[in-house]
């Protein structure tokens, strides 16, 4: 039996993690110790918990337990499922895995039962159910995010199991699970059962040659590795090449996902680089997407191009600024009221393009500047366009 299914939590107060909703103040504790939970889907990374966490809440509340998988649903089976509760005094608790997966249809056929509340239906996805499911779904339910498991939060686990199963690790082994498990805690018990078996104790050589990266996300990382990663950004704003590939390097083989840094410089090219070279963020989100397809070791190619090009780069956080101003200005204000020829369907606005492209208009009541631009690369080509636009209408 796999260390996974061994220590797969069985009581709340087990559960590694997601202390937002399982904790003593958690929303989720409080609603299944006072029987109203309803409909609901989960959606986090792999081995969070998603579906320990909808068997435990089957057996906190005395509920039959039924697990479907989206991939080979059939509403068949659920009808049969439902049928056979016609007359019982507790309903199933129906538990549909990958649930980003139904077709919109399947979602429909799925609406009368939760209407009727002949069951609980709980999904589980690794994709955000605002997205995933349809409006009827959604409103229908309650959705609750589960979060890659904390790195101190792996470690406790971890020290219990090995504790338990007499299981020796190496100080740097056990970074190193516990890191490139990336939250995943299913992950990082299956590779301490594999390690186990070969070495005592087990040392980092050995997990590497099972596991030569980290797992999806790299959300859970150590101080140093999210030192590391700190250490690149800042390299490329300040647009030194190689210590930008020398921590690159780093991240790379400590383990780090492709995926995992290929977000973090989507993130740099628009906060630093922005429009002063705009093409900076398509180079960006085509690295991302390759990096999902193709993987370690190639994908070190094309994340190399990557850091060089932004490194590279001219660099202006000018919209970032603006919209963290205006965000604050936002919060911080009682709304404008809109013009009212801005209003959908008014016969008083302007169509900038029967004007030769621009016409003056107030478009709010009250002149707000949140946008200034640097003038730093394609970015004051951009100021030079806007103002040949608005220029005439100064000059009138």
């Amino acid at each position: 039996m796999s260390l996974a299914y061994t220590y797969r939590p069985t009581r709340l107060d087990d559960i590694v993690g997601q202390s937002h909703l399982v904790g003593k103040d958690g929303i989720l504790q409080k609603m299944i110790k006072s029987s109203s939970l309803t409909h609901s889907f989960f959606y986090g990374p792999a081995g969070c918990g998603k579906t320990t966490l909808s068997r435990i809440i089957a057996l906190e509340l005395d509920m039959p337990f039924f697990e479907l998988n989206a991939t080979s649903f059939k509403i068949e089976e659920l009808r049969n499922i439902l049928k056979s509760y016609k007359n019982a005094l507790q309903k199933p608790l129906i538990f549909i895995d990958e649930v980003h997966r139904l077709s919109k249809n399947q979602q429909e056929v799925l609406l009368p039962y939760m209407e009727n509340n002949q069951a609980i239906i709980i999904g589980a996805s690794t994709q955000n159910p605002y997205y995933t499911l349809t409006s009827a779904m959604r409103s229908r339910s309650h959705l609750f995010e589960l979060k890659a498991i904390e790195f101190e939060e792996l470690e406790k686990l971890l020290d219990r199991v090995c504790q338990s199963e007499n299981i020796s690790i190496e100080d740097d082994a056990k970074r190193y699970l516990i890191h490139s498990s990336s939250g995943d805690a299913r992950a990082m018990l299956n590779l301490l059962d594999s390690a186990s078996k070969i070495s005592n104790p087990i040392d980092t050589p050995t997990l590497k040659a099972i596991r030569p990266n980290a797992l999806q996300n790299g959300t859970s990382e150590s101080n140093e590795h999210y030192e590391v990663i700190s250490a690149m950004i800042k390299s490329i704003r300040g647009s030194d090449i190689d210590a930008s590939l020398y921590y690159l390097a780093r991240l790379i083989e400590g383990g780090e996902s492709a995926e995992f840094i290929a977000r973090r410089l989507a993130i740099l090219a628009s906060e630093d680089i922005g429009n002063a070279n705009p093409n900076a963020l398509n180079l960006a989100s085509s690295t991302l997407n390759i990096v999902q397809h193709i993987g370690f070791p190639e994908a070190r190619i094309t994340l190399s191009q990557l850091v060089v090009y932004l490194a590279s780069s001219p660099k202006s956080n000018s919209a970032y600024s603006a919209i963290n101003q205006a965000l604050k200005y936002v919060k911080n204000n009682p709304n404008h009221p809109i013009p009212k020829h801005l209003i959908n369907h008014s016969k008083e606005y302007l169509y900038p393009h029967d004007f030769g492209g621009f016409v003056s208009q107030i478009y709010m009541d009250k002149a707000l500047k949140f946008y200034q631009s640097k003038d730093i690369g394609f970015e004051k080509t951009l100021s030079e366009w806007h103002t040949k636009i608005v220029q005439p209408s100064s000059e009138s």
